[in-house]
């Protein structure tokens, strides 16, 4: 996808359709209403006839016999109280999706007034939504009823800052190739994305963008004594591969955020073993492993000033002649030991070594993403991500930096009762506490091994992939949480050195939103 800027007038643009925004009040604002009136009223009129209420992503599209633009597509934005820039993610894919289902190649979109002074923003989550919008679930068929032809997509400056709709729109663009990566890596089939597969992958995003790049095989993570991580891997016939991507931002520093996803490319719950509906799905227990090599890209592409390190703990989870078996007792990378109980709860044993690994890469600070209990999915559903941390502060700072992108995520407790559920009569800990706040004890497990390290734990198990489409985005993985990561990474680097982690304030408020 190919986002720019023009600075041509609305109605002398050349494009196969032109793109204008609304309100649910039904007042039409400058730009939206100089095209109308070319229509002939036919927006107003619709919207007056009740045809269209104005909920968000709801759209008209009219024809413009005698305009430079043959079309004109009216997406409504939603209330106009409630207005964030992140709705112009979901205005444009809207926007991407519709009309390049309609084979059209070529799109100008106009933004609303309320972009004026945010114009940097606003310019990013229209180049992210449209290039996201793109994206495709069916790559594998031969023959597939409607592609999205859409490859262009034109922002008309207007009278707003040009210079601003052109980095955010610069900006945005490297965050939707990162989204559509993260996706893309999900979505493939286990027998085309296995451990060496995924390593293959982060290669190349490593060769291409400037990033160094180490992968331990299943020799090497012995040596480290990774046991918990290489317990999971013995059932496989697939080889293990322990991912590390680094990023050296600010080489003068020894600030570094790491950035840890669960990577097992397909999970059938070893010997305890799934039950077989939906478990196709399972391909998607990569997404937090996907996402950290995805966000790496976007790092890369963007240079931040800061020090960033991506690691990815990859393997399957087979019940072959050698797995893991329950009541088994592994020994991770720092010494503790671990009886296994269940041994579909893995991504909690490749995640520990990977979070000790962490520690001696000199981390300063730690988020580990990972699909990783059901539990999450009980108690919010596919509405938001659950986040549990060591380090108020650090939290805070990662709520605040990820509420502007519309990836959404709820906090949830802490308490030594989780951890007291984790107890082994016979090992330091067991890997499952049962089902109650199965969430929160499996967060409590990988909290021991963090350290003292500043720590933010996410379970995106209920919002990594979707099983419906809406009007801006395919059904399948949603590319979290690569957004709230960048958004971190951007946050950490606009902090003063030696700042107190939290909440940014005054100018760097404003950056994290770009």
């Amino acid at each position: 996808m190919q986002v720019g800027i023009t600075h041509d007038a609305p109605l002398s643009v050349r494009a196969e359709a032109l793109v204008v925004p609304f309100f649910s009040d039904g007042s039409l604002d400058e730009i939206t209403k100089e095209i109308d009136d070319a229509l002939g009223g036919a927006i107003a009129g619709a919207l007056a006839a009740g045809e269209i209420k104005g909920k968000p992503a709801e759209h008209l599209l009219f024809y413009a016999k005698g305009q430079p633009f043959r079309r004109v597509l009216a997406v409504s934005l939603g209330e106009r109280s409630k207005f964030e820039p992140v709705a112009l993610a979901r205005y444009a894919g809207t926007a991407v999706r519709y009309l390049g289902r309609r084979n059209l190649d070529d799109l100008a979109i106009a933004l609303p007034p309320q972009a004026r002074g945010q114009e940097a923003a606003c310019a990013s989550f229209i180049a992210e939504g449209a290039t996201t919008g793109a994206f495709e679930t069916g790559v594998y068929q031969g023959k597939p009823e409607r592609r999205i032809a859409t490859t262009r997509v034109t922002i008309l400056t207007g009278s707003f800052d040009a210079q601003a709709i052109e980095r955010g729109a610069a900006r945005g663009s490297v965050l939707g190739e990162a989204v559509n990566l993260a996706r893309r890596l999900a979505i493939t089939p286990a027998n085309e994305m296995t451990p060496s597969d995924l390593a293959e992958e982060a290669t190349t995003v490593a060769a291409q963008n400037g990033l160094a790049i180490d992968v331990l095989d299943e020799a090497r993570a012995r040596q480290e004594g990774m046991g918990s991580f290489l317990s999971v891997a013995q059932g496989s016939a697939q080889p293990p591969k322990f991912i590390v991507l680094r990023y050296d931002g600010d080489p003068s520093s020894t600030e570094r955020l790491a950035l840890v996803g669960k990577g097992i490319t397909f999970d059938t719950g070893g010997i305890s073993i799934k039950p077989a509906e939906h478990m196709e799905d399972m391909k998607y227990d990569m997404s937090g492993g996907a996402g950290v090599i995805a966000a790496m890209y976007a790092i890369g592409r963007l240079k931040p000033k800061l020090n960033v390190v991506g690691i990815v703990p990859a393997t399957e989870n087979m019940p072959g002649g050698k797995a893991t078996k329950p009541g088994d007792v592994v020994k991770a990378m720092n010494g503790t030991t671990i009886e296994v109980i269940n041994t579909d709860a893995e991504g909690r044993l490749i995640l520990a070594d990977a979070l000790v690994y962490a520690n001696k890469l000199g981390a300063t600070k730690i988020v580990d993403a990972a699909t990783l209990t059901g539990a999450a999915v009980i108690a919010l559903g596919h509405a938001a991500s659950a986040v549990v941390t060591n380090d108020e502060a650090f939290g805070d700072q990662f709520l605040a930096a990820a509420k502007p992108t519309g990836e959404r995520y709820w906090q949830m407790p802490y308490y030594e009762d989780y951890i007291s559920a984790m107890k082994s009569d016979i090992a330091d800990l067991k890997n499952t506490g049962g089902r109650p706040a199965g969430t929160l004890t499996a967060a409590a497990f990988l909290r021991e091994f963090v350290g003292e390290t500043p720590w933010v734990h996410l379970d995106i198990a209920g919002t990594a992939y979707l099983e419906g489409e809406s009007p801006w985005q395919a059904k399948g993985p949603t590319g979290t949480p690569v957004r709230a990561f960048l958004a971190l990474v951007e946050s950490l680097a606009a902090q003063p050195p030696n700042a107190p982690a939290g909440r940014p304030n005054g100018a760097q408020a404003a950056e994290v939103a770009v």
